[in-house]
Parts: C-alpha cells; structure tokens; sequence
C-alpha cells in the first residue's frame, strides 16, 4: 500500500496543501487534532477558517500552542508535526482566499451556512516565539 508523505520544516511548507492537522491542547495537556482548510494570504503566515464557538477555538484563545501538519481530509496526517502560536482574529475576513483555493467546495459550504447564524473566526499561525 502506498502512503504519500511530506517533508515539512517551516509554516510556509504548508500553504500549497489543502488539508492540514490543526492539534490543540486541553487543560490538562491533552492533545486534540483537527483537520482543517488552510491558505495564505502573504507567504509568511498560515490562516485557518473556523466556526468561532468550536471548542479549537476557545483552546486557542487559552492556550496558543498548536502542532500542525500535512494531512488529509480526514485528518491523517501525512508528515511531521511542527510547532506553531495561534491567535484568534476577529475581524480578518477570508472568504475570497477560500473562494480562490477551494472553489465549489466553499461555495457548497457557504450555500448551507446561510440558513445558519454562525459567526467565524479566521485563526492566524505563526512560528512560535522563541523560549
């Protein structure tokens, strides 16, 4: 059986996959890992599209840490995890960037989305600051 994997040594190694695993961490260290979509809007930093009231969320806004990787659309993940600082951005707007990488799929996302009133959090990822 063949399995695809990836090299993967920085953030920006990430922006061309369409699936990465978005791993945050409880209280008490345990580790929750997400698939999710990802793009990039200047090179430099990973953005990722998410209801705001997901538990991902409110991990985040506690704890910034996350460990990222390539994976699938089910969460496989495809290579190695690296560490990454989240931080949630309430205002950023991603729809366009989704629209361009994603295509149909966005547009049938936003299809159901509109009987519903969620509100989304566009989360930023960046290399982690130093210790």
């Amino acid at each position: 059986m063949y399995t695809e994997t990836y090299t993967v040594y920085t953030l920006a190694d990430l922006k061309s996959r369409r699936y990465i695993s978005l791993t945050t961490f409880k209280r008490d260290g345990t580790q929750v890992s997400t698939p999710v979509w990802v793009v990039s809007d200047d090179g430099k930093r990973l953005l990722v599209w998410s209801a705001a009231k997901t538990w991902k969320v409110r991990r985040i806004r506690r704890n910034p840490r996350v460990l990222v990787a390539p994976a699938n659309f089910r969460g496989k993940e495809r290579g190695a995890r690296i560490e990454a600082a989240a931080r949630v951005i309430e205002h950023q707007r991603i729809d366009e960037l989704l629209r361009q990488k994603y295509g149909w799929q966005k547009r049938a996302l936003d299809w159901f989305n509109r009987r519903s009133n969620t509100q989304w959090a566009t989360i930023e990822l960046s290399d982690p600051a130093p210790r």
